[in-house]
């Protein structure tokens, strides 16, 4: 009988590498681990691969990451079932936004009507006012995206991008708590704000390219890529 049971995802099969190479050097509870860097030349990944593989060992409660320190045991002992599955990894999601969202806001800039265009102003000046406030600064983004998406026209593509974000799972929230950076924050709000300039000005081009250059820019900083 033919196998139809899907393929592990990426990140736990990075994972259970980690939990290996800790059993196979002993390395105790309370050691630091290498450096992501060396982590990976070691491992053969992608630091965005490593950097999912070890939010999911941290939520496994396996390792435990210390922003500026780095990355310690805590549990030598754990089995390979204590690293959760949550879906797309979070690497999955943005290069999937980048493609997707990339495009509809192009539509966008050729579709939007005004009251559209009011409606993503309204979400950005609200990101623009809450960038103190974390959670409502995300809602903010959210409403942001998703109204660029109805400016578009094409309610198939809402619905995608509706479940892309919906796709932020625990991985994506704990990746985003300890590799987000200020400088991050600052530049999406640049970026936004060069999104809608371009979408305002009926310029699909721009709106793709900006859009496009906003979401590379925080894979490379969650990635740990510069």
């Amino acid at each position: 009988m033919t196998d139809t049971r899907p393929e592990p995802r990426t990140y736990r099969v990075v994972a259970e590498r980690i939990q290996e190479l800790i059993r196979q050097q002993g390395i105790a509870p309370g050691a630091r681990l290498p450096a992501e860097r060396e982590l990976a030349a070691s491992l053969r990944v992608s630091r965005a691969s490593l950097r999912e593989a070890l939010i999911a060992l941290e939520l496994g409660g396996v390792i435990e990451v210390r922003g500026g320190s780095g990355v310690y045991v805590c549990d030598t002992g754990a089995a390979p079932s204590a690293v959760p599955e949550a879906g797309p990894g979070p690497f999955e999601v943005l290069s999937a936004r980048s493609l997707i969202e990339s495009e509809v806001a192009a539509m966008a800039a050729k579709n939007a009507s005004e009251a559209a265009l009011d409606t993503i102003l309204a979400a950005l000046l609200e990101m623009e006012r809450s960038h103190e406030d974390r959670s409502s600064n995300e809602q903010a983004d959210r409403n942001f995206h998703l109204a660029i998406a109805h400016a578009s026209g094409n309610a198939a593509l809402t619905g995608v991008i509706d479940y892309l974000w919906r796709q932020r799972s625990s991985l994506w929230h704990r990746l985003k708590q300890h590799y987000r950076t200020e400088e991050l924050r600052k530049a999406t709000l640049v970026d936004h704000r060069a999104i809608f300039d371009a979408i305002a000005a009926r310029d699909a081009a721009g709106a793709r390219g900006a859009m496009r250059t906003h979401l590379q820019r925080v894979r490379r900083t969650l990635a740990g890529a510069g």
